[in-house]
């Protein structure tokens, strides 16, 4: 029998030649060269389809199209919840989690991320595939990889990492500490600062003129200056070139600020939906002074 390049399930008929040979006791890299597939194959057909009393083919092309049937079986309603959210623009991060915390005891209806992404970017081309793509918020034609090529970034001098957080920052007991992200315009000829308060989850945005440290110094100095004392503690930032005078805004507003990792999935990210929301709301616009729409979200400003 010619040797199978494509990795297929097996069929009905190689499972009946399994069992003969099986009952005579033949090895199973005999068996595996009159299929001519992989002993690893025949050796995972035995263990998975047979049992105590021995191998029989019918029992196990039964035992097969059930567990193929179990695991392909979609689940409608859940699907139906997803095509939703993401129409409401939530990231699927957000999507599975919710359904976790709504069905905490319904395995089935619980969905990762990543399966989200991959049905989405699944699709053929079609119209379909376009407005599930448009329902995400950066809108890639293709899956992105979490991390593209080297940092060119460059190094912020004098960093303090964010892995020496003190506990009850971690906690988000007291308030008083602050995540921060950076909303750039097109060309960077106008910007937005979001801080997000850990325990509360107040947001503020601070306008600036443009993406240079220096309107980063002046805008989040001022925004940050506005709060009163006991309630700027702390403040954690990406690594963006935008905070490179991080000395600079410590001394002006007493906050201690502590940096994320690069590309780190695990850091906080309460900033990230707001800012990801704020971004899909307000387009990329050719200068600052262009029309933008109505924001539909009541997030808290100052």
């Amino acid at each position: 029998m010619p040797e199978k390049t494509l990795q297929q399930q097996l069929q009905p008929e190689e499972r009946l030649s399994i069992e003969s040979p099986r009952l005579q006791d033949v090895s199973i890299r005999a068996m595996a060269r009159i299929l001519g597939r992989s002993p690893a194959t025949v050796s995972r057909e035995l263990t998975r389809n047979g049992s105590a009393l021995g191998y029989s083919s019918q029992p196990a092309q039964a035992l097969s199209v059930a567990r193929r049937s179990a695991g392909r079986r979609p689940n409608k309603l859940c699907w139906q919840v997803v095509l939703t959210l993401l129409e409401w623009k939530w990231s699927p991060q957000q999507i599975s989690g919710t359904l976790k915390r709504m069905y905490p005891t319904d395995s089935t209806q619980h969905v990762s991320h990543e399966t989200i992404y991959a049905a989405i970017y699944a699709q053929p081309r079609s119209e379909l595939r376009r407005q599930l793509i448009a329902c995400l918020r950066h809108g890639h034609s293709i899956r992105m990889p979490r991390t593209r090529g080297i940092d060119r970034h460059g190094q912020i001098p004098d960093m303090v990492s964010i892995h020496v957080l003190p506990p009850e920052i971690e906690d988000r007991l007291l308030p008083g500490h602050w995540e921060d992200d950076f909303i750039k315009g097109a060309g960077n000829q106008c910007s937005v600062g979001v801080l997000v308060e850990r325990t509360s989850r107040l947001v503020l945005l601070a306008k600036m003129e443009d993406a240079t440290a220096e309107s980063a110094l002046a805008g989040f100095s001022a925004k940050l200056n506005s709060i009163v004392a006991p309630l700027r503690q702390s403040l954690t930032y990406d690594q963006g070139k935008e905070m490179s005078r991080h000395k600079e805004l410590a001394r002006a507003t007493g906050v201690n600020i502590y940096f994320c990792d690069p590309h780190g999935p695990g850091n906080p990210g309460a900033a990230r939906t707001p800012t990801d929301c704020f971004a899909n709301i307000y387009p990329n616009a050719p200068t600052s002074r262009s029309t933008v729409r109505t924001n539909p979200i009541p997030f808290p400003t100052a």
